[in-house]
């Protein structure tokens, strides 16, 4: 099969900045034509803490490790750099905290990038009005949109679209470091501007935002995506591995529950009449995409830090307590609860004592079916949430010789559960919550981004 011509091609060179990029890997990618880099650096996969403390999940080693080797070869080939959600949460600290890492890699390399930055957080009150004015829907699992769960959050950001990159491009900027942003929009934006295929844009952004999660080896590293006006190719950086009609359709039911329609800021990426066709055992080749618009909006995610927790954990190989593992964790949720209770009365307040055995059901939660084998050992983790660390802490320490030598049954012997850490409490730190999933209605794509350049 013939390749595509004229096409605008945008090299994806990690899933994520900081999980590992290949200095092989993009030089390669830019002698094979690549007119961009763009990859995604953040996520709400790991929970809300990242974004209620505005502190990033990957470590500032690792993310100085990648972004140097896209900077270097940004400033040598002359082409733009694209980096959505930084920080991991996309938070006014987060991006700054990346703009920092930017400018220090510059400093160090000898580089002169202008920088734009495009911060996504929201002041709380804002949105509370908006909410008042209607223009704000929950998304699930939430149901309302009171003016009061904004005002709660520690920080709230709303998930621009291409619209901001496409302007900083335009007013000069060779690196564009985004606050929280729409996975797809980073790579689309480009690609956009350069008058490609909307539908096709669209399309190959989500599939490649994952980097290789789109490929048969989905840990190999980068991908290539060749956009034209009708459709796109896309193909792996790491020699070897291979796209496939199967790894390429399959993608857009990631982090999405339709497997046609992919609801974005400002329209909807259609993939229902959309063919995937090998052009060789590597490349895919997507016709048929197409991209509606419908009136904008802008996803709002906020979150807030709630009460605190302790932990302890042991480890048990006990059979008769692993054949009735379910009766043993009710009966020990039932006697550390009463436990602190009765030992602590009002002053431990409002707490929680969660009882998790790995090995059995601690993952799901759901009942075990009947019948089922008993396991050979499992790892009993015990939480308590309370509303400060003391507590917390206190509340463990009430429940510890009972967590450690409860028996099965009270004619038995005093058991002893092997304990890997002493001291046994282990303070986890404050909780976090998720406080909105929401949908802002906006004029445009600029309205909630603030855009500010620097020069390195």
């Amino acid at each position: 099969m013939d390749r595509l011509r004229n096409t605008i091609n945008i090299l994806v060179p990690t899933g994520a900045v900081g999980i590992g990029v290949s200095e092989k890997e993009v030089a390669a990618g830019i002698a094979a034509g690549a007119h961009a880099i763009a990859c995604d650096a953040g996520s709400t996969d790991s929970g809300p803490a990242y974004l209620a403390t505005g502190v990033a999940k990957y470590s500032r080693d690792a993310v100085k490790h990648d972004l140097a080797i896209m900077m270097r070869a940004q400033a040598k080939a002359k082409i733009p750099l694209l980096i959505g959600s930084c920080g991991t949460s996309g938070c006014d600290a987060a991006l700054d905290w990346t703009r920092d890492i930017a400018l220090e890699i510059a400093r160090e390399e000898g580089l002169h990038p202008k920088i734009a930055l495009l911060y996504a957080e929201q002041p709380a009150q804002l949105m509370a009005q908006r909410a008042r004015e209607g223009r704000i829907k929950p998304l699930a699992p939430f149901n309302t949109a009171n003016p009061e769960d904004f005002t709660a959050c520690d920080h709230i950001v709303a998930l621009m679209g291409p619209e901001p990159f496409i302007a900083a491009l335009e007013q000069g900027a060779n690196i564009v470091l985004g606050g929280r942003a729409s996975d797809s929009a980073v790579l689309a934006a480009f690609p956009v501007m350069k008058g490609a295929g909307a539908g096709p844009s669209w399309h190959a952004a989500k599939v490649a935002e994952c980097g290789s999660l789109c490929t048969t080896t989905p840990r190999a590293g980068g991908v290539m995506v060749r956009i034209g006006q009708n459709a796109f190719e896309i193909e792996p950086l790491t020699p070897g591995n291979r796209c496939t009609p199967r790894t390429v359709s399959a993608h857009l039911l990631y982090e999405n529950n339709d497997p046609f329609e992919l609801v974005e800021p400002g329209g909807i990426v259609d993939v229902t009449h959309a063919t995937y066709e090998p052009v060789d055992d590597a490349i895919v080749r997507v016709n048929g995409s197409q991209f509606r618009p419908t009136p904008y909006t802008m996803k709002l995610e906020g979150a807030a830090g709630s009460g605190y927790q302790t932990i302890m954990l042991v480890g048990i190989q006990d059979r008769a307590v692993l054949a009735e593992i379910d009766r043993f964790v009710h009966k020990m949720q039932e006697v550390l609860t009463a436990r602190v209770r009765q030992t602590m009365g009002e002053r431990a307040g409002n707490f929680d004592i969660s009882i998790r055995p790995y090995g059995w059901n601690a993952v799901t939660g759901a009942p075990v079916p009947a019948g089922s084998a008993p396991p050979r050992e499992v790892g009993l983790l015990f939480v308590a949430t309370a509303a400060t660390q003391q507590v917390a802490t206190q509340i463990a320490k009430t429940c510890n010789p009972w967590f450690f030598h409860l028996p099965l049954n009270e004619e038995r012997e005093l058991p002893s559960y092997a304990f890997p850490f002493s001291p046994a409490e282990i303070e986890r730190g404050q909780v976090f919550d998720f406080k909105l999933n929401h949908v802002v209605q906006v004029a445009d794509g600029h309205e909630l981004v603030r855009t500010v350049f620097v020069q390195a």
